[in-house]
This record gives C-alpha cells, sequence and structure tokens, in this order.
C-alpha cells in the first residue's frame, strides 16, 4: 500500500534562456518558462504557514491523529460513547465487538449539516467568521445471522453480523480571519531570513517557491552592498497584519468489520478500517503600511500578500479489536485497541505572492499560472498513534441505559516516514527532516485521556431521548503550550442531544452536538539568525475560539426480522 514519489528534483524550463541578475527580468523570463514539481520545502511552508493541517509538520501530525466519530445519529446523540452499548453501526470505530448485540440485518444512512462559526482576537482586534457544509456522516449496512431453535441449541455463537460502510472521523470544514495593527515584527523577516541562510535559493533561476526566493523576486526584499538581504518593510511605522483560510474536507473511513455474541455472554469482534483524507486550505496573510507616505519608507512599499492553495489527499490501513462482557442481564463492560493507522499522503501546494509598492505600474505578482513559483509535490508516510478504550454501561430494563468511555491516547508515539533521497532546498536527506520532525512531535506532544459519557431514556415503545457529552484532553506539554510551537488548542469539550423514533422496520434518528474549543497561533515564525535589519521580537499571538454544531438525521430499515421468540421491546439492547 505505502507508495513514494521519487525525492530528486525534476527542473523543466529552457536551459537556453539568457538568465540575467537584474530581479525585473528574471521576472519576465521565469513567466517563459514551465512549472518544475519538485519535493515541498519545510522551510517554505512552516515557516509562515499555520493553517489547520501543516504540511508535513507537528501540526498536520496531530490533525491526522485526533480522529472523534461523527456517525449514527443515535450514537452522536449520547455523546459516541458506545464502547460496551453497540447495537449501532458506529459501534464499528470503536468497538467492533458492538455488532454481537445485532439480532436483526439494518441498513442505514446519515446525512448532516455542520455549522460552524470562529471568533478570533489578534493584539486586540475581535474578527468573526463562519462556515456551513453539508456531507454524510455515515452508510453502512449489518447483515445479522442469529442461531435460533435447535440452531441455538447446538451452537455457542448465538449471533454473528458482518458490516460494510463508512463513518466520518474527522471533519476539516472550517473558515478563520484575524487582522490587528503590529509594529514590532513583520512576517517580510522570515522571508529575509530564509534568504540569508539560503543565498542560493534566493538569487536561483529557473523560479523556486522557497521564502528567500519568493521575496526578493518580487521586491519585497533589497541587498546591500554586502550582498545581504533586508525587508524593505518599515514594520516600526505599523503595519495591518491579516489572515484568512477557508479549508473543506475531512476523513472518511470504510470498515469492514466481523462481530458475535458467544453464549450471550461475550461478545468479540475486529474491523478493518481504510481512511481517506480530503484536505484543502486556501489562505492568504496579508502586510500593509499604514503610512506609506513616512520619511523611513525608502523601499516605498505599500503591500504584500502572500498564498497558498494546499491540498492533502492519503489514503491508510488499521485494525480495531474489541470485546464485550455481559457481567449480568444489566451491567457490561468492555474494551476495545486500535493499532496505529498506517497512512501514505500527498501533499499538493501552490504558493504566490504580490508585492505593491507606492510607486506608478510597481506591482510584482509570482504565482504557478505565470511561471514566476514552482507548484510543490511531496509523497511520504505517516502513522498515528494507537488507542485503547475501556468502557461500562448499565442498562435499565425497557427503559434506557447510562453508558461512559475511557480513551487513552499517546500523540508523542506520532511519527513521519519520508523517502530515500535529499531535499536540494536545505541539502539534506529527507530522512534526516524526517527526524527532526519526529523529535519535535516527542517534546510538543504528551499522552492524554478522553472521557464520554451518555444516556438513553425510552419515552413511550417508540420513541427514545438523548443526552451526552465528551471531554477531550490536552495533548501539549508545556513546552508545546509556549512561542516553541506557533500553534496549539486546548482541551475540547462537545455537548449532545438527540431523539429517535423507531416503528417497525424503520427507524429515524437526529442529533446536534455542539463542540467548544480554543486554538492559539502565531501567523508567522522568524529565524532570527538569519535576520539582519530586526532584532529579536515577539510576535503577536492570534486567540481563535471555535464552535461547532453538527445537525445529523439518520434514516434506516431492518432487513429481516429477529425470530419471533427473541424478539425484544427495546431495540438491540440484549
Amino acid at each position: 500500500m505505502p507508495f513514494f514519489l521519487n525525492g530528486s528534483c525534476i527542473n523543466v524550463f529552457f536551459s537556453s534562456l539568457p538568465f540575467k541578475q537584474s530581479k525585473n527580468q528574471l521576472v519576465k523570463i521565469h513567466r517563459k518558462t514551465g512549472i518544475m514539481y519538485r519535493s515541498i520545502s519545510l522551510v517554505s511552508l512552516a515557516i509562515l504557514t499555520s493553517s489547520l493541517v501543516h504540511a508535513q509538520d507537528v501540526t498536520e501530525a496531530y490533525n491526522l491523529s485526533n480522529m472523534s466519530v461523527q456517525g449514527t445519529a443515535r450514537s452522536m446523540g449520547f455523546g459516541n460513547a458506545l464502547g460496551s452499548v453497540g447495537g449501532d453501526f458506529s459501534t464499528v470505530s470503536v468497538n467492533p465487538a458492538g455488532l454481537g448485540i445485532y439480532r436483526s440485518s439494518e441498513l442505514m444512512a446519515t446525512p448532516s449539516l455542520k455549522i460552524n462559526g470562529t471568533s478570533s482576537s489578534y493584539t486586540g482586534v475581535t474578527t468573526n467568521d463562519n462556515t456551513t457544509a453539508f456531507n454524510f456522516n455515515n452508510i453502512g449496512i449489518v447483515l445479522t445471522d442469529v442461531a435460533h431453535r435447535r440452531r441455538r441449541a447446538r451452537s455457542n455463537w448465538q449471533s454473528v453480523s458482518f458490516a460494510f460502510g463508512f463513518n466520518r472521523l474527522a471533519d476539516f470544514n472550517n473558515n478563520y480571519t484575524y487582522t490587528g495593527q503590529n509594529n514590532t515584527s513583520s512576517a517580510s523577516l522570515a522571508f529575509e531570513s530564509d534568504a540569508n541562510l539560503n543565498k542560493s535559493n534566493a538569487i536561483s533561476t529557473p523560479p523556486g517557491s522557497g521564502l528567500g526566493y519568493m521575496g526578493f523576486q518580487s521586491y519585497l526584499l533589497d541587498t546591500n552592498t554586502s550582498g545581504q538581504f533586508y525587508s524593505i518593510v518599515p514594520f516600526t511605522n505599523g503595519v495591518s497584519q491579516l489572515k484568512s483560510s477557508h479549508i473543506t474536507g475531512g476523513i472518511n473511513e470504510m470498515s469492514f468489520s466481523l462481530g458475535g455474541s458467544y453464549r450471550d455472554k461475550l461478545l468479540l469482534g475486529i474491523s478493518i478500517g481504510v481512511p481517506f483524507i480530503n484536505f484543502q486550505n486556501s489562505y492568504y496573510y496579508q502586510e500593509s503600511l499604514q503610512n506609506p507616505g513616512a520619511a523611513n519608507n525608502t523601499g516605498n512599499f505599500q503591500s504584500f500578500t502572500y498564498s497558498q492553495d494546499l491540498s492533502i489527499t492519503g489514503y491508510g490501513l488499521n485494525a480495531k479489536l474489541g470485546a464485550i462482557y455481559k457481567i449480568t442481564d444489566f451491567i457490561r463492560v468492555g474494551a476495545a485497541f486500535h493499532t496505529p493507522t498506517y497512512y501514505s499522503i500527498n501533499d499538493v501546494s501552490n504558493p504566490s505572492i504580490v508585492t505593491n509598492k507606492t510607486t506608478s505600474d510597481s506591482s510584482f505578482a509570482l504565482t504557478v499560472d505565470n511561471g514566476g513559483t514552482l507548484q510543490n509535490q511531496f509523497s511520504y508516510n505517516f502513522v498515528t498513534p494507537w488507542k485503547g478504550v475501556i468502557s461500562g454501561t448499565f442498562l435499565l430494563k425497557n427503559i434506557g441505559f447510562l453508558t461512559a468511555d475511557i480513551e487513552y491516547v499517546d500523540y508523542s508515539t506520532m511519527r513521519y516516514i519520508f523517502p530515500s533521497g535529499i531535499d536540494y532546498n536545505l541539502n539534506v536527506p529527507f530522512q534526516e527532516e524526517a527526524d527532526q520532525v519526529n523529535q519535535q512531535i516527542k517534546k510538543i506532544y504528551k499522552s492524554t485521556v478522553n472521557f464520554r459519557l451518555g444516556a438513553e431514556y425510552r419515552v413511550t415503545p417508540i420513541f427514545m431521548v438523548r443526552a451526552g457529552a465528551g471531554y477531550y484532553g490536552n495533548p501539549y506539554t508545556a513546552y508545546g503550550q509556549t512561542t516553541n510551537n506557533p500553534w496549539y488548542t486546548n482541551q475540547h469539550v462537545d455537548l449532545s442531544v438527540g431523539a429517535g423514533l423507531h416503528q417497525g422496520r424503520f427507524f429515524a434518528d437526529v442529533a446536534l452536538v455542539h463542540g467548544m474549543y480554543t486554538v492559539y497561533q502565531q501567523p508567522y515564525s522568524v529565524d532570527y539568525s538569519g535576520v539582519i535589519s530586526s532584532s529579536p521580537a515577539t510576535i503577536p499571538t492570534a486567540k481563535t475560539t471555535y464552535s461547532t454544531n453538527n445537525v445529523a438525521l439518520t434514516l434506516g430499515m431492518k432487513l429481516r426480522n429477529a425470530p419471533r421468540e427473541r424478539r425484544r421491546p427495546m431495540r438491540n439492547y440484549n
């Protein structure tokens, strides 16, 4: 399953073109060249980018590992505390032993509507944003074979169920924007630093995508008499800074699962999962001078905008093993083990920059379309942490149940596997870069314990109401919650309510899950070892509060009723 693209660079350009050292001439000639496909530069993305998922960095690692099942509306209604409840398709993503609860086959689908909002504060300015997205949380089928009559007396396995379908494990759909004034630093210093630390890239031909190259070729940087690069942005006068991001996509897992009931006491199950990643992020960062006519604006700077369209796609493989034991007719306990997911991932990014000056006809754009920058492609592997779940359920006969899950995840065990070869931007092996990122992961992340609680109450023989809550702990070390990590979140809390109507062979469930969490990020980071125009300064931190709402409706049908002597007044509680 895993695959890699060749790590070498493939240059596509007309070698006979007479490249000159004038920046103006370089830009004109670059527009005549084709796109060069090459390995992605960790520096060019990680220095400036702070989107929800970064390419090959510690933030991407967490987002690919931080899963929360968004399956059927029934399970969402009681907080997805499914570890020992079972009898619901979502159980294949938590504890597949829950398939042993089934006494009939069924088919279901769950469309959902996500309504999310953000409120961001940056240098004292508050900005709000929102997004709405429609998708499917779940589509699945469960086929159940129940032993009854003579066969039941001869067999230790009272029922066996096979399930196939998908559950949504993560939803990335979100927008956020923040803006504010800053007179202590500028993102242009990241370009300056990269140019001075990688001078050959800054003046290289044909076009590249490193920050140093983009800053110099777009006139955001200039050179002094010693050949050192410096930013032309007089940020001490005060600059307006704005970051805006539009994010779509999610992770959907296709599951092949088998579960059964042994002597109506021990339930066992296994699930093979194939998750698919689709993440799209279109964002831009902009700086503009508050007073372009100031005397110290010797470079005639007015504004610059750095943009990037980032696409991350891939697939993975994992397994889940589970067991549920019925201590009594009213008490169950469960345990499940999730293996790490082994992903093969492909990143594609299209960076661009536009610099505007106060002088007439002075707008300089470098994009993939005009040949000024390169499209970056990189393929690699990633391994998520393993996960353990223990659960308990107290059944109230013919009334409902109370249930709880405790989940353990050690995020410090996440790791990247890069292909063999050399990153010619930095002249270091790819695997050395992977080792550096993996060491950062170990320093920034730690293990955490998550809790889920839920309840269901039967109001009438066919109508149920539900409620639940989930607490997802802080995965960051003390080191990870400082400027050593320009993006981190705190704990995440979900609250849910739901209801269900089950009549004969047909059933319908509805649920609302409201989530709350806060993200802290810096719009850029600067390696001041390459900066000559400014002393080190603290970069402002944006605080973004997320409010997520997931409204889901499950419609389903039983394909075969249970034998008459085994039918229960409560759906899949036995």
